[in-house]
Formats: structure tokens, C-alpha cells, sequence
């Protein structure tokens, strides 16, 4: 059965369309500049650790004033597309410098920095700019088409990817993604949404997202547990691919096609999320996402023994993990477009993500450092186990007894 938001006319449709273009080539780039950075420039694990980081310094740096300019525009939808258009060109320098000789590792640092930082601006005006073309009564089904868009992604997208750079190479491979984002731009060019009106000048606006969620019990506990997922795991992506390559001795395009098997477990998870919310309660549902999520990290360290095994084990961890993060994403995402109000949305996904970000160059930096230290395969322990208890935070929060979506905050 086709879901109602792609059969009606609407500009959401041709947002999906173009958003699930570009998360395919996001894809490519997460496989392709690790392995650039490996394969080609012969980056150690603390340069990957750093490199991963890089990448998400600009969270913790600009989404909080990010959040506070982008609530003041009239039109989100053109931040958007501009931001679009930045990646495509950053992504797209890669690809020129290797064809000249002159590619660097302090070249991707750069691109990784200035790739974050627009993808800031693009991420903070995406909740305003959804809740414009989808209802209320709809938002389940919303982020559940782009959430399985996402699935869909992770499973052809490092496959993709791994095919790309074992057969070309990885620059040719992020040329792909900067084909993507220029789609991207093209489809919001189609749609004219009536967006929520611009947040009038007052003092303490940067602040303003940060106060709704220290004040808000859900937005508390949400953003601890998932801040501790995201600390841990990214110390555990920053090592991953070293580790595939270097330990467990596979192939470019086998690690694509394991990397794909966590789209087919989000598959799973973006169709079975909203029955599930109705099932025991999106809180409930939310809860469960934050611990399946993490819990099958566990399966990459204790890989070993014959080479069919190590597969099993590797295929294992990222369909669990992409069936826990899906329904945690789609839950989440569910329950705050309920409930933060439209004058705040983009500062309060500023503020949120200054944290659940920000800690994702922290953990990149603490993986590369504890892999240094303590050898990559005892870090990734450190990090799964980590990573496993951010769902504690949410016990004592109101979220285990939500069953509805809450009403929106005063």
C-alpha cells in the first residue's frame, strides 16, 4: 500500500524524493573518505579519529547561533538549498585536487569542517520546514517515509560506495555525493510550502532552545541518552573501518556490503516503528530503540575464527543496529515534532544538537586516542559497553509512560 503522503499532492513528496537521492550519496561519502584516508593517504588511527571529528566540530561549534538565525528567516527552504549546493562544491574539490596530484589529509579535514558546518545550517531548518508541508496527525508516517528513505540508503549507499572506490576510487566516489546534494537543491527549487512564520528579535533568543530543554523533563532525558549513544559510537565508527581493513583484512567492497546490511535491519525498523509505537507507547517504542540500537556493537570485537564466521558476526551487529536505530530515530523524531513549538523549533534543534553533536568529535577523538593507547580492538569494546548504558538516562524520565504524542509545550 503506497502511504497517503506520496499518493496526495503536496510538497512533501518531492522532498522525499530529493532527500532520499541525497542520503544515498551521504552513503558513498561515509565508506569513501575513511577509505580515502586509509588507502590513499595511509592515515593512522589517531589521524582517523581526528578526520572523523572534524566532521562534526561544527555542530558544537555553530548550531546553537545556527538555531537562532535560522527561526528569524522567512524562508527556510532557501538556507537549505544553498546549503545544498556548498556540500556539492566541497565534495566535489576532492575529486579535483586527486586528479591534479595534490590531495592531502589536511585537505579533507578541511572539506569534513566545511561540509559539517553547512550541513548545520541545512539540518536546523529541516523541523520547520517539515512540519509546513506534513499534519499533525501525520508525522508518524512523515519521518517514518524518511527514515526508510535513510534505510534504503544505508543499504545501497555503502555498497555503492565500496563499488565505487574499489573499481575508481574513493574522490570519484564523493563525486557521487555532490550529484546527490545538487538534486537535493534542484527538488526544494520544485516546492513553495507555507512556512511557519519567522521568530521575532528579543533578547536571549540563542539561549531560548537551550531553556525549553533543560525545562522539559522528555527533552532532558532524550538528549542525555542519546548524547551517550552518539559519544560512544562514534568512538567505535572512528575505528571500524581501520579495524576492517587492517585486522580483519576485507576488501573495500566487502566492507560496503556489510556496511549495507544495517539499511536492511532500518528497512525492518522504518516499516515496523509506528505499529510499534502503538503497540507499547512511542516512549516505550523510544526506549527500545536507544538500547537495540547500541547492543549489537558488541559483535565486531568478538569477531574471529574462519572467515565465514567474522562475516556473520559483522552482517549481525549492523542489521541490529540499523533495525535499533530506526525506531529510535522515527520515535524521537515523532515525539518532538509534537511537541516543541513552531516559534522554536530551529533553536531548539540548535541547542539539542550543540550536545547529541557535539559529543560526536569528542568520541571520534577518544576512539583514536584509545585505540592508540589500549590497541583498536579492546576500544571498541569500551566504546559498545559505553554505548549500551546511554539508555539508563531515560528510565526515571516520564518517556517509559508515554503511550500518545504529547501535546505541544506551551
Amino acid at each position: 500500500m503506497i502511504p497517503r503522503l506520496l499518493t496526495e499532492p503536496g510538497a512533501f513528496r518531492v522532498f522525499w524524493a530529493g532527500q532520499t537521492i541525497s542520503l544515498l550519496g551521504d552513503q558513498v561519502t561515509l565508506i569513501a573518505v575513511p577509505l580515502v584516508a586509509v588507502q590513499l593517504l595511509h592515515a593512522g588511527p589517531s589521524a582517523m579519529g581526528y578526520l572523523t571529528a572534524a566532521g562534526w566540530l561544527p555542530y558544537l561549534l555553530f548550531a546553537l547561533h545556527a538555531g537562532a538565525w535560522v527561526d528569524r528567516r522567512r524562508r527556510r527552504r532557501r538556507v537549505m538549498i544553498a546549503a545544498d549546493l556548498g556540500r556539492a562544491l566541497v565534495l566535489a574539490s576532492v575529486a579535483a585536487a586527486y586528479a591534479l596530484g595534490a590531495l592531502t589529509l589536511a585537505q579533507l579535514f578541511v572539506v569534513a569542517i566545511l561540509a559539517g558546518t553547512l550541513s548545520v545550517f541545512f539540518n536546523v531548518s529541516t523541523s520547520a520546514l517539515f512540519v509546513s508541508m506534513v499534519p499533525r496527525e501525520s508525522y508518524p508516517q512523515g519521518y517514518s517515509l524518511l527514515n526508510g528513505s535513510r534505510a534504503f540508503a544505508f543499504v545501497s549507499g555503502p555498497a555503492l560506495g565500496g563499488f565505487l572506490v574499489q573499481v575508481f576510487s574513493g574522490p570519484v566516489a564523493l563525486l557521487v555525493d555532490a550529484a546527490s546534494f545538487l538534486l537535493s537543491a534542484f527538488s526544494m527549487t520544485r516546492i513553495g510550502p507555507q512556512e511557519p512564520p519567522p521568530a521575532p528579535r528579543a533578547p536571549g533568543q540563542i539561549l531560548a532552545g537551550a531553556r525549553f530543554i533543560v525545562d522539559s523533563p522528555i527533552m532532558r532525558a532524550s538528549l542525555a541518552a542519546t548524547a551517550t549513544i552518539n559519544l560512544f559510537n562514534f568512538a567505535f565508527s572512528a575505528l571500524y573501518v581501520l579495524y576492517a581493513v587492517r585486522d580483519l583484512h576485507l576488501q573495500a567492497g566487502t566492507i560496503g556490503l556489510i556496511l549495507g546490511s544495517t539499511g536492511v535491519g532500518g528497512l525492518l525498523g522504518s516499516l515496523i516503528s509506528s505499529r510499534l509505537s502503538r503497540l507499547i507507547g512511542v516512549g516505550r517504542a523510544f526506549l527500545l530503540g536507544s538500547l537495540l540500537f547500541p547492543l549489537p556493537l558488541l559483535l565486531v570485537p568478538l569477531a574471529g575464527g574462519p572467515p565465514w564466521l567474522v562475516l556473520a558476526f559483522l552482517f549481525a551487529a549492523e542489521f541490529g543496529c540499523g533495525l535499533g536505530v530506526m525506531i529510535l530515530d522515527i520515535s524521537i523524531g515523532t515525539i518532538f515534532a509534537a511537541l516543541i513549538p513552531d516559534r522554536l523549533r530551529a533553536r531548539v534543534s540548535g541547542a539539542y544538537t550543540v550536545i547529541n553533536y557535539g559529543v560526536r568529535p569528542v568520541g571520534a577523538v577518544l576512539g583514536g586516542v584509545l585505540g592508540a593507547v589500549i590497541g583498536v580492538r579492546q576500544a571498541l569494546f569500551v566504546a559498545a559497553v559505553g554505548a549500551i548504558l546511554g539508555f539508563l538516562w531515560l528510565l526515571p524520565s516520564p518517556l517509559p509512560r508515554m503511550r500518545e504524542l504529547p501535546e505541544t509545550a506551551a
